[in-house]
């Protein structure tokens, strides 16, 4: 066997390796929803189910007012309202402040972007308590609203920098023809800029939608009710004060993760090629 042939064997094993590990908490996490919960607790554990129970799903969607089906599918309600807005709001504030960054010229540029980055660094947690007051004062404690203002500005620092290390990828030469020709700056943003800029607005956009939907501690404190109440909190009330439904937990996990999988799926190509590109620029 020759060097490059033992090399492409030796990739392709460490691939197949790290997609098991990788892909190994997801499967048994499949299993753990459809395996009764004797199975889960008993000692020594059954890695195969004596039985396949699809009661937990039928919980999920059939479960009266007031059951934690009722509050998963209001859960999923607004983790779908607040992740769409967020994206939406990032896409506008970060489509047009990454071009300004990218294309304008004024003092502290450089500065201010990354003054917008660190905000984005900093720990959660660090900001909690100032972010509370804000939406205690706005009125907007448990709604859905205050969640998306929240995240919103989470997110659009970090759209930014996606966004404004892809557009200086883009040349100056294209937009400076289009000028030529009469179209005005934000025609050459919409004409030339966007349509060269996919990859790197999916990319951002895809990373939106998942820190949105995914955010947890936000939404843990500023909700109190299923008015509000996202996925992550809800699956996390899942378990109870002295047992926990470990397959209802899974059962839980498994189907908010769909909505993030089939994105993903969708625009990888988009993704990856955005990503690679906006994160080594700038």
């Amino acid at each position: 066997m020759n060097r490059k042939r033992r090399n492409s064997v030796l990739l392709h094993v460490c691939a197949i390796i790290v997609a098991i590990v990788i892909l190994l908490p997801f499967a048994w996490m499949v299993e753990a929803s459809f395996a009764p919960q004797r199975d889960l607790v008993g000692r020594p554990m059954r890695w195969i189910p004596s039985h396949i129970d699809f009661s937990r799903y039928g919980e999920i969607f059939n479960g009266s007012e007031g059951s934690v089906g009722s509050t998963f599918r209001a859960a999923m309600v607004n983790s779908t309202v607040v992740a769409v807005a967020v994206v939406l709001i990032a896409m506008v504030v970060g489509i047009l402040g990454a071009y300004a960054f990218a294309r304008l010229r004024f003092p502290f540029r450089k500065v201010t972007l990354m003054i917008f980055l660190s905000t984005y660094m900093l720990p959660q947690i660090a900001l909690l308590i100032p972010l509370y007051f804000i939406v205690n004062s706005l009125g907007l404690l448990d709604t859905t609203l205050g969640l998306i203002l929240v995240d919103s500005s989470l997110v659009i620092p970090f759209t930014l920098w996606i966004l404004s290390n892809y557009f200086v990828t883009i040349p100056d030469e294209l937009e400076e023809a289009a000028r030529i020709d009469g179209t005005s700056r934000i025609g050459a943003l919409f004409r030339i800029i966007l349509p060269s800029a996919k990859p790197g607005i999916f990319a951002a956009m895809m990373f939106s939608f998942l820190l949105a939907w995914d955010e947890f501690m936000y939404a843990l404190i500023f909700t109190s009710s299923d008015a509000a109440k996202t996925l992550p909190v809800a699956i996390s009330e899942f378990a109870g004060r002295y047992t926990t439904d470990f397959g209802l937990v899974a059962a839980g996990g498994i189907l908010a993760a769909l909505p993030p999988i089939v994105i993903a799926i969708a625009f990888q190509r988009y993704v990856v090629s955005g990503m690679g590109v906006g994160s080594v620029k700038g």
